[in-house]
């Protein structure tokens, strides 16, 4: 029997299964001895109807939130409380860029600015990301104003939503179902940034579409990623990247080949926070770097494939001990051979 993972809490998978019925599952221990992580969004193999005996392969995967097989991104931002952050909303779309996976740019609290200043920035917004070839939407929660456009966008498709705390995803999902009736809050009037009000990923069944519920990608950090991948993120950065002269030039100033970057030299032609972006992502880059150069990353498997299949591989301390033991029993039974020898 199959499944997907609906939702996580303590040791316990939530699976639902081709007939609609959600089974409480846990984990085969082989799986947990390979470290076989399970996440949201995850379609495994269940065996007699509440263990988990495999995982099957997965579309694509996020690692913050842990989530897995996704059709489409929506990149929830608010225009005000908090106010937009241009570099903030670029980090999103690097980051899903980087994974593969299609994003959908959705700037919720359309009712909290007036007229011509509204004009103003979704003018700014439409000039940026639409010739990068983003689909844009401006709703309002508060007033159930462009959701049917929503509907429309992620008709057929499972969905997550992105978003720093507080620019509205859970009055998003409230909006497009307001039976779900998940909780909100305000954005805090002294740090002007939101407070985490989802705690545990789910997926949640709408009619024409579902959306994996997440807890906020505030965190996300380039510490993945070397430098010389970078601008191949930012479309309207490798237009130009691609021309300069050296493969390693960084595309800023003071690098030492500055003076032969294409990219600089077409400053005026890229918008200035996509460029501010690239700049503020590529310094966690080459923290990065200097990372794994000076400390190396490399990770141990904890399985193997042996004769087809997958088996538990001991871990290399496990191994160590294990071979510095019988070395020592070999050593002991020669120390005691040789004492009777002597006899």
């Amino acid at each position: 029997m199959q499944g997907q993972v609906y939702k996580i809490h303590s040791d316990f998978y939530y699976v639902k299964c081709e007939n609609s019925d959600i089974l409480e599952c846990k984990l085969r221990e082989v799986l947990k001895k390979q470290k076989q992580k399970i996440v949201v969004g995850d379609f495994v193999e269940l065996e007699n109807s509440n263990v988990i005996s495999a995982l099957l392969p997965r579309k694509n995967e996020l690692i913050r939130p842990s989530v897995s097989n996704i059709d489409l991104a929506v990149v929830v931002s608010s225009l005000l409380e908090p106010k937009l952050d241009f570099i903030q909303l670029n980090r999103y779309l690097t980051f899903l860029k980087y994974h593969k996976i299609e994003a959908l740019l959705c700037f919720n609290k359309e009712d909290l600015l007036k007229n011509p200043d509204f004009k103003e920035l979704s003018q700014k917004i439409v000039s940026i990301y639409e010739p990068l070839g983003y689909k844009i939407l401006f709703t309002s929660a508060k007033e159930n104003q462009g959701f049917e456009e929503f509907k429309q966008a992620v008709k057929s498709k499972t969905i997550v939503l992105c978003g720093l705390s507080g620019v509205g995803k859970s009055s998003v999902i409230n909006a497009l179902d307001p039976n779900l009736n998940l909780k909100t809050k305000k954005v805090s009037s002294y740090t002007k940034r939101g407070v985490h009000t989802t705690r545990h990923s789910s997926i949640l069944d709408f009619d024409t579409f579902r959306i994996i519920d997440t807890p906020g990608f505030s965190n996300l950090k380039f510490d993945f990623l070397l430098p010389k991948d970078l601008d191949e993120l930012f479309s309207d950065i490798f237009e130009f990247a691609k021309e300069c002269k050296y493969s390693d030039c960084l595309h800023i100033k003071n690098d030492e080949h500055s003076e032969d970057c294409c990219v600089l030299k077409n400053l005026d032609k890229i918008e200035q926070t996509r460029y501010e972006s690239y700049v503020e992502f590529l310094s966690e880059t080459l923290e990065y770097k200097k990372k794994v150069t000076y400390q190396g990353t490399k990770e141990e498997e904890f399985k193997k494939v042996s004769h087809g299949k997958d088996k538990v591989k001991i871990n290399r301390i496990k191994r160590e001990s294990s071979r510095n033991t019988k070395k020592q029993k070999i050593k002991d039974l020669y120390n005691l051979v040789g004492e009777n020898d002597e006899y």
